[in-house]
């Protein structure tokens, strides 16, 4: 007897090669479905390529929005378990230097405890005594569980294994225009920079990760999402002035983050919002904010040698009513066109933070999957990722 011939597992397109569509990338192959990912330049050359690389534990956000919060610290233990080697498992301190800080600092602490992020109060001489760059006038402090990672490294290690379980990563493929027929997105088309050829590539869904670019990319396929690009400054300073992440212990603002990287110290970050995440430029009068702000919580701040300054632009959900960003949540959220729109075949996965992207693929492949009728479990969670190394081996 011949056995029946199996049809081909549907294909999925992902738009864009961010942290997200990586770990997207591998989830979905993992629950067998095919995958080809399309990105316009090198893969995490958009915004996962330039944040200042901190594994948040979620205490920036357990005061104002404890559904971050939550998100943060789950994936901040969960990925030290899948990617271990990734980290610089360091700890954070939130630091108080004035009345109102330390104010501010009992509604964090309390936060912490509710949102299920570990947190103790230090003393001025305990925190001094692990960062001696510290402002010696500080009040107290909390340290909490954050940590530092490679912002292109932890996503390489998604790309490499999505690859070897037979992903097709396409880096420098534009995608300019969406298949659309009978209201039911079909694939992509869009140029090869590499080759200087157009292409076209069918699918059985197709999926949106292209972050501050989402909004621009559901309008090729008659559908919208209410992403507001929010890029903020970032400064690189030569010299580890800290080998914790140091937070200011108030409400999120500017230059309130040192974050340690190998040579050097980031100081971060400004907020404002913008229409097109293409045209962000380098504001000096943020610069110089966070050489202001930053010398506050570690004083050789402002004296320490300029590496570089750049900014990058966070792809946060909510309508262009926003000011500066900072008013929005750092959730994340999947939207189906098809009940939002009207337009099948076609989702998008946006918000969030580099920390929670697993967790946001995962939803995505949620949603992916019971949209193809599918039923396969997110294997994610357990599946420790190949050295990020590997993705170039192949």
């Amino acid at each position: 007897m011949t056995a029946p011939l199996r049809s081909p597992a549907p294909h999925v397109v992902i738009v864009g090669g961010g942290g997200t569509g990586a770990a997207l990338a591998l989830d979905l192959v993992l629950r067998g479905l095919r995958v080809t990912l399309v990105e316009r330049g090198e893969i995490t050359s958009g915004t996962t390529g330039r944040h200042h690389g901190l594994l948040h534990s979620g205490a920036r956000y357990a005061v104002n929005d404890a559904e971050s919060a939550v998100e943060c610290i789950q994936e901040n233990q969960l990925l030290r378990r899948v990617a271990p080697g990734s980290f610089e498992e360091n700890d954070g301190l939130f630091v108080g230097i004035d009345d109102e800080d330390m104010a501010y600092g009992e509604k964090l602490f309390a936060a912490c405890g509710e949102t299920g992020i570990p947190a103790r109060w230090l003393t001025p001489a305990e925190a001094l005594n692990l960062e001696p760059n510290l402002n010696p006038d500080l009040k107290g402090a909390i340290q909490v569980p954050d940590a530092t990672f490679d912002a292109m490294r932890l996503p390489l290690r998604w790309f490499a294994t999505a690859k070897a379980r037979g992903a097709v990563i396409q880096p420098f493929c534009e995608v300019t225009e969406m298949v659309v027929r009978d209201a039911c997105v079909m694939g992509v088309r869009g140029h090869d920079h590499r080759t200087e050829r157009d292409f076209e590539v069918g699918a059985d869904l197709v999926v949106n990760a292209g972050g501050p670019w989402a909004e621009k990319i559901a309008a090729m396929a008659g559908a919208d999402v209410p992403i507001q690009p929010s890029p903020g400054v970032l400064l690189a300073l030569r010299g580890r002035l800290c080998n914790m992440v140091i937070n200011r212990m108030h409400k999120s603002g500017d230059g309130d983050i040192v974050v340690p990287q190998r040579g050097l110290s980031i100081v971060g970050t400004s907020s404002w919002v913008v229409k097109d995440p293409d045209d962000l430029g380098v504001p000096e009068d943020h610069v110089q904010k966070m050489y202001t702000e930053g010398s506050k919580i570690i004083p050789a701040v402002r004296s320490a040698p300029f590496r570089q300054a750049w900014s990058a632009a966070r792809p946060l959900i909510g309508g262009g009513g926003a000011d500066t960003g900072r008013e929005l949540s750092r959730t994340f959220k999947c939207f189906d066109h098809m009940e939002r729109d009207g337009v099948g075949g076609f989702v998008t996965i946006s918000g969030g933070k580099a920390t929670t992207a697993r967790a946001m693929a995962e939803t995505t492949a949620d949603v992916v999957c019971r949209k193809l009728g599918i039923e396969a479990p997110c294997l994610t969670r357990e599946t420790v990722l190949l050295p990020h190394t590997a993705y170039y081996a192949a």
